[in-house]
């Protein structure tokens, strides 16, 4: 075989070769793709916050009970169910515009269910005396849970039941289970009046001190600052 032939043959090789390379159907492995990174948890619901009304009697008292219990997330003193529009604490003491001392209580029901509430609630102030606690009288110290949706009326006349039933008290209970209207907060000065004038032993301590308390110590809130 002269060299000019053998040239020839060698391109003819080549050529067929690669006519049948580009010819082969088979499909060629695609490189490896990176793992997707798993999707993440979703973010379970911030629990809702509730709102309820308390009256106990003065709300310096209540007030304070209130914003040490776990679970409460706010305590804001103020006058609500009356009839006057933006009152005065010196309007409210008059008892002529209607209104009850209250705190409103914004609260977690994942940690105190109201149900929790309102058995504390009747703990914290004696309610078989109708408007009055102690020696503050008139309307405006009445004991009544203003309630902010059905179902908290619901619970909230439940547990009066079970505790009037209980024996608990020897009067009947004559707390007043309403639903809530307009509240007004009180005055700057109201706002945790127990914590603010108990320790240093300003403004109407002395009140304080005799009425709120003994309450603060048999629900286990006592601090050693509030003696």
């Amino acid at each position: 075989m002269n060299t000019r032939h053998f040239l020839l043959s060698l391109a003819t090789a080549a050529s067929t070769l690669l006519t049948s390379l580009a010819a082969d159907p088979t499909p060629k492995p695609a490189p490896d793709s990176p793992a997707a990174d798993p999707a993440p948890a979703p973010t379970p619901p911030a629990q809702k916050m509730e709102t309820v009304t308390l009256a106990t009697g003065c709300f310096w008292c209540t007030e304070v009970i209130l914003q040490r219990t776990k679970g409460v997330q706010s305590a804001t003193s103020g006058y609500t169910n009356g009839k006057t529009e933006n009152p005065t604490y010196e309007d409210v003491c008059t008892g002529l515009t209607g209104h009850a001392e209250a705190v409103e209580v914004v609260f977690d029901p994942a940690v105190i269910p109201f149900e929790t509430l309102a058995h504390l609630f009747f703990e914290m102030h004696d309610p078989t005396t109708l408007n009055r606690q102690g020696n503050d009288r008139g309307t405006q110290y009445r004991s009544a849970i203003f309630y902010h949706t059905d179902a908290q009326k619901q619970i909230a006349e439940k547990v009066k039941s079970e505790v009037d039933k209980s024996g608990k008290f020897k009067d009947p209970i004559v707390t007043e289970i309403t639903k809530a209207a307009t509240f007004y907060k009180a005055e700057g000065y109201h706002q945790d009046y127990f914590d603010k004038n108990v320790p240093n032993k300003t403004g109407n301590y002395r009140y304080c001190q005799s009425s709120t308390i003994p309450k603060l110590k048999k629900l286990g809130l006592l601090k050693e600052s509030d003696q």
